[in-house]
């Protein structure tokens, strides 16, 4: 495993759909809670370095359809709470809040365009849930150009063997592969 360095002003952190209706779900391999307290403190770190921090949320009410054999199966009535950043998150005034309608971030919203204004390069990635949201985002952001670091314990599914494959056959070819203090010490 190779060193990493990062110019915290060519870099954002982009975290997946840490928001009310996901991070109350049951994830594995680590809990919710336990990825939204790292992505939180990593936050903190990259906004003290002047890098940019971006939380991406999935509008629940206005999720596209695609045909598929396994179609999304929402409620009908989603209360509006859900598709807001969970407080734990640790959004602030100057971060970015990104909505999208589609599994990745890139897909139809301005994230990509909000990056490259600011010359942002790398993106430091994680959220729920890994095999999802965050692997269809890196997939998206590697076909535009943008250098990933996927943070292993900022990602969270609904089972240790999806974990595991992304972890082990998807994202270590797309993305270099790092823990949270493993990125804190990059940053500086």
């Amino acid at each position: 495993m190779s060193e990493i360095s990062l110019d915290p002003k060519k870099t954002a952190l982009v975290l997946i759909d840490l928001q009310n209706g996901i991070v109350g779900r049951d994830t594995k391999p680590y809990a919710a809670m336990d990825v939204v307290e790292r992505s939180a403190k990593l936050a903190a770190a990259m906004r003290a370095k002047g890098g940019l921090v971006v939380y991406i949320r999935v509008q629940m009410g206005d999720f596209m359809k695609v045909p598929s054999d396994e179609p999304m199966q929402l409620p009908k009535e989603i209360p509006a709470e859900f598709s807001e950043i969970a407080p734990a998150a640790g959004m602030q005034a100057g971060d970015l809040l990104i909505s999208k309608r589609h599994w990745g971030a890139f897909a139809g919203t301005g994230l990509e365009a909000e990056l490259r204004s600011r010359g942002i390069d790398t993106v430091i990635l994680g959220g729920i849930a890994t095999n999802i949201g965050v692997e269809s985002t890196l997939r998206q952001g590697t076909g535009l150009g943008f250098a990933f670091i996927t943070v292993e314990d900022i990602c969270s599914t609904f089972s240790p063997e999806m974990q595991q494959f992304a972890f082990t056959a998807i994202f270590p070819r797309l993305s270099h592969v790092r823990s949270t203090e493993q990125v804190l010490a990059a940053i500086g």
